[in-house]
């Protein structure tokens, strides 16, 4: 049952770097085709040549600033002519210090990108999605998403969001054939954290962009894919401890780790 992405265009927002630039390396391989979509288009068109060259795929790099209203309608506007049978939703950023600290306008486009833009995109081409049947819509939440934030609040807020979106579309999905799933990577090795700061790890140990995205795939290639998925067993242990201890003490325990 593992899905074969011949002859599939999947397209990756955040994909000049870290996990999409990791999903589109691991989706070429097995024969999809790539829409690329980033704000940086230099390094979308040195991936796309190389994915070109060593897989005989076709990649679309596309370079636009997602972190804007009307990002959905925008993207699809730029595709048109292009049947998009797959979607990952990676694109997004989180901010790290204390939110009456932070800049107005940088929480604004951090919400706008990791909520608005997703939910538009992801209305953008779930219709197309659906009538193919045989692709994958996977939206980026995180662990933050499972619990209160602090210095991380609106991060950990957007994050709470992307699960419980996901996962309803994954319920409203059954029978279509669309596999549907939340990814909740922790601490990952990548460019995220040159943006929210090297202290946004809260001193946890980081996964490498790879084993996230083959643990993934492998998960979607499951018979029945679950809904979400918490990537590496020490977060899910992290994870299920704080289901037990309930979310005050759990708030108070990363407040504490975050701010030391």
């Amino acid at each position: 049952m593992a899905v074969d992405y011949r002859n599939q265009t999947t397209l990756i927002t955040g994909a000049s770097s870290g996990l999409g630039a990791e999903f589109a390396r691991r989706l070429a391989q097995r024969g999809s085709h790539l829409v690329l979509v980033a704000r940086r288009g230099d390094r979308l068109e040195s991936l796309a040549t190389t994915l070109t060259a060593d897989h005989g795929v076709t990649v679309t790099p596309i370079a636009m600033d997602l972190a804007v209203p009307g990002a959905g309608a925008k993207l699809a506007a730029a595709v048109d002519g292009i049947e998009i049978t797959s979607l990952i939703n990676n694109a997004g950023f989180g901010t790290h210090s204390l939110f009456h600290q932070a800049d107005p306008q940088r929480l604004t486009d951090e919400i706008t990108l990791n909520v608005t833009s997703l939910t538009e995109i992801s209305r953008a081409f779930i219709e197309p999605l659906r009538r193919h049947g045989a692709g994958i819509l996977v939206n980026v939440a995180s662990i933050a998403g499972y619990q209160p934030g602090p210095t991380l609040a609106v991060y950990a807020a957007t994050k709470a969001y992307v699960l419980s979106f996901t996962e309803a579309l994954h319920f409203e999905s059954r029978g279509t054939g669309l596999r549907v799933m939340a990814l909740s990577p922790g601490a990952t090795d990548t460019e995220f954290f040159d943006v929210a700061g090297q202290g946004a790890d809260g001193g946890t140990r980081r996964m490498k962009a790879d084993q996230v995205v083959a643990l993934t795939l492998k998960a979607l290639d499951r018979r029945t894919p679950p809904p979400s998925l918490i990537t590496g067993r020490a977060n899910r242990l992290m994870m299920g401890a704080g289901r037990l201890v309930g979310r005050r003490l759990t708030t108070a325990a990363l407040g504490r780790m975050m701010t030391r």
